[in-house]
């Protein structure tokens, strides 16, 4: 060991030795031309030769002097105040931009709602007519219901004949399935390992998030597994208007005396007659932000109870009404799942921790591979027989008393090395997460790497990073310690992200 640190330091040295002889030299002109006792020193050397003219020789130096001080003082102000003009000025502009970004949203809601009112107004957009003193025609007809699209559903369930769901898959087999069935019908390429991800998340979310690059499939994804199990998703692309829920499911227009149904609010009407798996889609869920629209959704869907998973739609209740909806309100479908797809770039908002702590996020950050897969068709499958075969995971594959004590363990070092706790949520979403995956064919110690990745180090980013600098290597070696050497390779990666940042 001693040869290499006698290399090092050979190699090295006149490396470091210029740096400081560098500063040495600096320090030292900057004595010389400060030494005020130096200049006293040569005046009083040459005093008694410079007589009558030299007098003022002497004065005229000094005075020199004095001003080239005063000059070099002048350039270390003006560098200094024109520092900190340049830092006043790129705040000022920064704030500028800051202003102007959120002068283009309030223009682009202000646009939103002018344009609700000119449809409105405009009969030839919303059919609006006005009887000759101006007031609004009402044209709804005796017994005809404001909530039209709602109503048609109520009429083609009159002759509805429930599909033969199928209820004898389990998980491996349904994520295998539908691995093939997305490279051999749709020509989408995803692993194994994603696809298990993906529906293990339906055992402890109803909001599922893929996030990631462009162009690495997320939106497919969620179309492709619409389109597996027979029952395509609903798609509701985001638009940076979106302010509250009513951009979800509509508003009651009262001039026309009309509720505004949105194909979201359409479908979840649908999904209360029918057994099927139903899946909503958020394309670009973060291009506003999700606690603006979503939040309702978000409150609800936390509620133990799926008997209170309720919205209000309207404020009273009309006998011509859709017969599933109550005094004005509507239960949530609980055969349901809504699934946001994220891009992460200048042009969208973050995700807070309240929306991340409630979903189950996926990462899809690289391009499938393709492969020959079987030619492999769709499935009928019950959202009762699902949700049944979900919950026997945590029966059938329980996470183990021991990886729940390490897990405890590893929370102690948490909250005392970086002051973060994960709390009850995240434990109860481990403890319905990871049985979904085992059953799906995956290892439990891969799916524990997994949530505890993205569910609990994801808030290293809040943190001051330089603060915590020298516990992330203790971090990785209490994780080999506890867990197994190189099994949790998912928190390993992400803090070796983590420090290339400090």
């Amino acid at each position: 060991m001693s040869a290499y640190n006698e290399f090092f330091l050979n190699f090295m040295g006149p490396f470091f030795n210029g740096i400081i002889n560098l500063f040495k030299q600096v320090a030292l002109s900057l004595f010389q031309i400060f030494n005020v006792l130096n200049y006293i020193d040569v005046i009083k050397e040459h005093k008694s030769d410079l007589t009558g003219a030299g007098v003022i020789i002497i004065i005229l130096a000094s005075l020199c002097l004095l001003l080239l001080f005063g000059l070099f003082f002048y350039l270390i102000y003006k560098i200094i105040t024109g520092f900190v003009k340049y830092r006043h000025r790129a705040a000022h502009q920064q704030a500028l931009v800051d202003e102007i970004d959120n002068l283009n949203n309030e223009v682009i809601k202000l646009t939103s709602e002018n344009q609700k009112f000119l449809a409105m107004s405009d009969p030839s957009v919303s059919g609006i007519e006005y009887d000759e003193e101006g007031n609004v025609i009402n044209k709804l007809e005796e017994g005809e219901s404001r909530f039209f699209k709602l109503s048609q559903v109520d009429a083609a369930m009159q002759s509805y004949t429930p599909d033969a769901l199928n209820t004898s898959i389990n998980l491996e087999e349904l994520c295998q399935q539908f691995l093939n069935y997305a490279a051999s019908e749709m020509g989408l390429y995803y692993s194994i390992d994603l696809i298990r991800l993906f529906i293990a998340a339906f055992a402890s979310n109803r909001l599922i998030i893929l996030q990631g690059i462009s162009g690495t499939g997320k939106t497919s994804l969620a179309y492709a597994f619409g389109s597996f199990i027979n029952n395509d998703a609903v798609i509701a692309p985001v638009q940076p208007s979106w302010r509250d829920s009513s951009e979800l499911f509509g508003y009651f227009n009262e001039f026309t005396k009309r509720f505004n149904e949105t194909e979201v609010l359409t479908k979840m009407y649908e999904a209360k007659y029918r057994d099927n798996i139903y899946v909503t889609l958020l394309d670009e869920m973060n291009i506003s932000r999700v606690e603006y629209y979503f939040a309702e959704m978000l409150s609800i869907l936390e509620l133990p109870s799926a008997d209170e998973w309720v919205i209000d739609l309207v404020p009273n209740a009309w006998a011509s009404d859709p017969k599933l909806i109550e005094n004005g309100r509507l239960k949530i479908p609980t055969n349901m799942w809504y699934i946001g797809t994220i891009n992460n770039d200048d042009s969208t908002f973050m995700i807070t921790d309240k929306v991340y702590d409630r979903a189950m996020p996926i990462n899809i950050d690289d391009k499938g591979v393709a492969f020959d897969a079987p030619k492999t068709g769709k499935v009928n499958i019950s959202s009762q027989y699902f949700v049944t075969i979900l919950k026997a995971a945590g029966k059938d594959h329980p996470v183990s008393d021991e990886t729940l004590r390490k897990i405890a363990l590893m929370d102690d070092y948490v909250i005392e090395k970086f002051r973060l706790a994960f709390g009850n949520r995240i434990i109860k979403q481990l403890k319905e997460f990871v049985p979904a995956y085992v059953a799906c064919g995956g290892d439990e110690i891969v799916a524990i790497d997994y949530l505890i990745a993205h569910k609990i180090l994801r808030k290293f980013d809040q943190l001051n990073l330089a603060y915590i600098r020298n516990e992330l290597d203790g971090f990785i070696n209490f994780l080999n310690e506890t867990f197994g050497d190189n099994n949790m390779k998912e928190c390993i990666a992400y803090i070796e992200r983590l420090k290339k940042t400090i």
